[in-house]
């Protein structure tokens, strides 16, 4: 009997935009890419950790993703098992909706914490059995999704106790207590987590602070040592916790802003025998669209830059790359963004942001003149100071005029 092999993401943020751009055509090649690997490396259980979808309300597009991915994978691997949990940007109710006909289909999506009828957590409904080659239970994966405040029990004030990290822990530990009581011999023990660790590389892009912020990041030693494998969502890097190899983001499988265009974008293969972990192996997704970053000190060697930008005149649209351009100003120049649309006019790239670093001191009229003069200053030197505030030096002659005579209008109209 060959070991217990089980597939690893989270964070797909179906439905986002990037600066206005639907993201769908690289989904789409990601999901695409996720079936052939399934079928690959002869994968048992794929557990998608919390945020399938980038909003409350998804569009139609992508929830035809998600199903249709869903419907393909059962098809082609119907002994496949899915678990799905809800992250802090999935509307829990509506990914659980469709749960009756995604469990017959041996797909467990998990939105909210379920109760008792006497209206207490109950962990049960949590625990999903997983299944290997053969059929039999080779693994029981505690699914719990992204915890909101109000899920949480009520727990006294105390000196050296954040009761929001505290009312987590005593959540969780009532969950995997129940998964381990039904672990039989040479079953492994998995857990869900979508939530903020301590000591967790972010992503300040795209990543919002969930629970309480970073103040109430939570501990590793959360989660038992006797765990398998924690497959935690929410960061976007992939990464380990607390130096526990086992328990890992496994980050998101596109970058959601630019400024992830550096992370090696992923999904954690991991395999299990007699209920413990024995390996695990990063598959990096290919990028379906490029991202190019031009950061200059100058407008010119920026816009010689973007010249010599190699581009791939074959592409599709949908797969031109995106461009963030960044230059440093130290006088003003209105004419930077039809500078810069002028040269990549006709080639296959698309502008997403195009920033300025300003050379300035950064200082209010208040720093930069005492209270007492401040009302004293003409409105020339006025000009002046807000001028140094985002330039080097004085203003040009030309924009002094400029500023004279619109002054002198105002002043006629007093």
């Amino acid at each position: 009997m060959r070991s217990f092999r089980l597939l690893h993401t989270a964070d797909w943020h179906l439905g986002q935009t990037l600066h206005g751009i639907p993201r769908d055509a690289e989904h789409a090649g990601f999901l695409d890419w996720l079936i052939d690997r399934i079928g690959e490396h002869r994968v048992d259980a794929l557990v998608i950790a919390g945020d399938v979808f980038d909003g409350q309300n998804p569009p139609i597009p992508a929830l035809a993703l998600f199903y249709r991915f869903v419907a393909r994978a059962k098809a082609l691997h119907p002994r496949l098992d899915i678990v799905v949990v809800a992250g802090n940007h999935d509307s829990a109710s509506r990914l659980e909706a469709p749960s009756p006909l995604m469990t017959e289909m041996g797909v467990r999506v998990i939105g909210t914490l379920p109760s008792s009828a006497a209206g207490m957590f109950d962990p049960s409904p949590l625990i999903v059995p997983l299944h290997d080659a053969d059929g039999a239970v080779a693994a029981r994966c505690v699914a719990m999704p992204y915890l909101r405040p109000s899920d949480l029990p009520a727990v006294e004030e105390a000196e050296d106790v954040d009761p929001l990290i505290e009312g987590v822990r005593r959540l969780y530990s009532q969950a995997w207590s129940g998964g381990r009581e039904r672990c039989g011999t040479g079953e492994a023990l998995i857990l869900t987590g979508h939530c903020y660790m301590r000591g967790g590389a972010l992503s300040e892009l795209s990543e919002r602070k969930i629970l309480g912020g970073n103040l109430h990041a939570l501990p590793v030693d959360i989660f038992p040592d006797d765990a398998a494998y924690v497959a935690l969502g929410h960061l976007h890097r992939a990464q380990a916790v607390g130096g526990r190899e086992a328990v890992r983001y496994s980050g998101s499988p596109i970058p959601l802003a630019l400024d992830e265009q550096p992370y090696l974008h992923q999904v954690v293969l991991t395999e299990f025998a007699g209920g413990q972990l024995v390996g695990h192996e990063a598959l990096r997704v290919p990028r379906h669209v490029a991202i190019h970053r031009v950061s200059e000190a100058s407008p010119e060697a920026a816009l010689d830059r973007l010249k010599r930008l190699e581009l791939d005149n074959g592409l599709a649209r949908d797969a031109w790359p995106f461009l963030e351009v960044t230059v440093t100003l130290p006088e003003p120049r209105p004419a930077l963004r039809d500078e810069v649309e002028a040269v990549l006019a006709g080639r296959p790239v698309r502008l997403l942001k195009l920033g300025v670093r300003l050379t300035g001191s950064g200082q209010t009229l208040a720093d930069s003149a005492p209270p007492v003069d401040l009302a004293s200053l003409e409105p020339e030197e006025v000009f002046r100071r807000l001028y140094r505030r985002s330039h080097d030096g004085d203003p040009e002659p030309d924009l002094m005029a400029a500023f004279h005579e619109l002054l002198t209008g105002v002043q006629e109209t007093m």
